[in-house]
């Protein structure tokens, strides 16, 4: 699955961006026909430790899902919001299957 990683106002690490694509892919093996996902990381200006904004954009035929969440750390945040994704492709995948 190809993964878009875009950072706003700030430059991303390199293992970041290979543990979004490994925690990414996944996904694949809940709902096999993910086209492509987009993955927006900002770091909010409070006081608050939970500072870290992660939002995934999964696109399938058809739909595409969005998925945000907001941790202390951008890890924490993908785990998350992939575990929400699971949740997700998986009610699609059944929902699709009843139809058939």
């Amino acid at each position: 699955m190809k993964v878009n990683v875009h950072a706003v106002n700030f430059n991303v690490d390199g293992k970041l961006v290979a543990f979004i694509q490994a925690r990414l892919d996944k996904l694949e093996k809940y709902y096999d026909k993910v086209v492509s996902s987009d993955v927006f990381l900002k770091v909010e200006k409070t006081s608050d430790k939970e500072n870290k904004i992660v939002e995934i954009k999964i696109h399938v035929p058809g739909d595409e899902f969005i998925v945000k969440k907001q941790c202390k750390t951008f890890e924490e945040g993908v785990e998350l919001s992939s575990e929400a994704l699971e949740r997700l492709l998986l009610k699609r995948k059944e929902k699709i299957r009843t139809h058939i």
